[in-house]
């Protein structure tokens, strides 16, 4: 074989190793940008469900602030969106607890299940929260049938966000994972008028963590 041959066999080599070189960096570009406007668009999804809320706040026939607070209200204050907040959990049904009723800030004790336990890591901390489902659908089982009630402390409770603690609204899923975005969790009534009457989260909902996402405290202006 000569030397041109030896060349052109080497030159092709190279030429195939390139090609394959170049469509790997294609690949990674492209996967690494899907990736990026993903988590753009779960950032903007998460802030557009946040303006949502304040909205319905700065609204005369939506909102729930008494006539002297509404005067002065301008927007909920949130915490910065943040990812790190947006969780995939291992959804572990709990099929034979038995319901009980949960307490409230008033007399009032409406009847929950414990649907299921949702097991998560943040900041490689393990954590869990237990899910709860109305037994009557919140009185619409057609409209809420398939909705679950998550309730919950953290170590921001009483510093930073309302000291009655934050809920999350979830629906069942399919499979046996569920995304928990604490960017939307929002503050019960309470927080708002002393006239309503509030599910008090469990003990057991209590995470040792700072969970600095979603809505923050409402202060009275």
């Amino acid at each position: 074989m000569g030397i041109y041959s030896k060349n052109l066999i080497t030159f092709d080599l190279y030429s195939f190793f390139m090609k394959k070189f170049l469509l790997l960096l294609i690949a990674i570009g492209t996967a690494f940008s899907l990736a990026s406007q993903s988590s753009q668009a779960i950032l903007e999804q998460a802030q557009a469900y946040q303006d949502s809320i304040s909205e319905r706040f700065q609204n005369p026939e939506t909102t729930i602030l008494d006539a002297k607070t509404f005067r002065k209200f301008k927007a909920l204050e949130y915490y910065p969106v943040d990812l790190k907040y947006r969780v995939t959990a291992d959804f572990v049904r709990t099929p034979n607890e038995k319901p009980f009723l949960m307490p409230t800030t008033t007399e009032r004790l409406p009847e929950y299940v414990k649907y299921a336990e949702a097991h998560f890591k943040i900041d490689g901390k393990p954590l869990k929260l237990m899910l709860y489902k109305s037994t009557d659908s919140w009185g619409d089982p057609e409209k809420y049938g398939n909705h679950l009630f998550l309730p919950f402390t953290d170590w921001t409770s009483g510093d930073g966000s309302y000291g009655g603690g934050r809920f999350i609204d979830l629906t069942i899923p399919e499979g046996d994972t569920i995304i928990i975005d604490f960017n939307k969790s929002y503050n019960p009534y309470c927080a708002y008028s002393p006239k309503y009457s509030c599910p008090i989260p469990p003990r057991e909902n209590d995470l040792p963590i700072r969970i600095e996402a979603g809505v923050k405290d409402f202060q009275k202006h």
